[in-house]
């Protein structure tokens, strides 16, 4: 059984920073990708993040380009999300996701493996 595990949220004041981290345990795959998805109350999941994890090649969404950065630590499966210059706007639960192919996609329905989720509140 695969398990996804986030910790790292909080609450922060605009223009301030967060890592979060997400911890991949149990059976792995042969070769995946991993993502990261926010979602506010009312609204649909979105992508921001993600990682092939082979190759670790990385994709932003747009509006969080040059301010997150996602990586991993391949020897001990766990991906990581640096936000930098947090808006108010990127408060959300912030979930991690993985899935057993080596293709990133934006799709949450792509997704089989999921995590509890982790508050980011920024404050303005």
């Amino acid at each position: 059984q695969v398990q996804l595990v986030e910790s790292g949220g909080g609450l922060v004041q605009a223009g301030g920073s967060l890592r979060l981290s997400c911890a991949l345990s149990g059976r792995t795959f042969g070769s995946y990708t991993m993502a990261w998805f926010r979602q506010v109350q009312g609204e649909e999941r979105e992508f921001v993040a993600g990682i092939n994890w082979t190759d670790g090649a990385m994709y932003n969404t747009e509006s969080v380009k040059d301010r997150f950065t996602v990586s991993r630590d391949y020897n001990n499966n766990t991906m990581y999300l640096q936000m930098n210059s947090l808006k108010s706007q990127d408060t959300a639960i912030y979930y991690c996701a993985a899935r057993g192919v080596n293709v990133v996609t934006k799709l949450p329905t792509l997704y089989g493996y999921w995590g509890q989720g982790t508050q980011v509140t920024v404050s303005s």
